[in-house]
């Protein structure tokens, strides 16, 4: 799947951030059934203090969060717990774009560390979770986030990525490279 990656701030790496996002994309829109080249995204790595904006902006939330995700096209169900319906591709040569994606550097690895993750895992997790976001699938009504969740789950496997919902108590390895701060002199 074709993957734009925007670095806006943070500590991201974008030939990791990249690679991350691609197998993300590809590996979603595998289990969905579709031609991940007839796809594309924008990921967008940045930091808290962006995320915080953006999420003020489109959510009226003054915080920070992990990620958010805009879709191209609403293709949610209307019926609570039914499957999206599915995009309309493009061509390999002109894919159609699916929306944009944000993720949170801080957060991303605050949240890893809590919880006992891998950090490359956990920006798995949140890029799955929003390209699913992406193509429809949401997690307000219970029945929709446990149709969202399971699929996660079943993705996630396949990336040889644990159940990001089990409780577990392991210690994070952050593999994911930190980038210097770059300060004012």
């Amino acid at each position: 799947m074709p993957v734009e990656v925007v670095i806006d701030s943070g500590g991201w790496d974008e030939a990791v951030l990249n690679a991350l996002a691609e197998r993300a994309g590809a590996a979603t829109l595998a289990d969905q059934g579709l031609d991940g080249a007839c796809f594309e995204v924008v990921v967008m790595g940045c930091d808290d203090a962006r995320i915080r904006a953006l999420n003020a902006d489109f959510r009226a939330q003054d915080k920070p969060t992990n990620v958010l995700s805009w879709p191209g096209v609403d293709l949610s169900p209307e019926r609570p717990g039914a499957r999206p319906e599915a995009p309309d591709p493009g061509t390999p040569d002109d894919p159609e774009p699916l929306g944009d994606i944000a993720l949170a550097w801080e957060t991303c690895l605050r949240e890893a560390r809590e919880q006992g993750k891998n950090a490359d895992d956990h920006a798995l997790h949140l890029l799955v979770h929003s390209v699913l976001h992406l193509l429809g699938y949401d997690h307000i009504r219970d029945e929709d986030a446990a149709v969202m969740e399971e699929t996660e789950v079943r993705i996630l496997g396949k990336l040889g990525v644990a159940d990001p919902y089990a409780a577990g108590d392991g210690v994070a390895e952050m593999s994911l490279p930190p980038q210097p701060m770059e300060t004012e002199r």
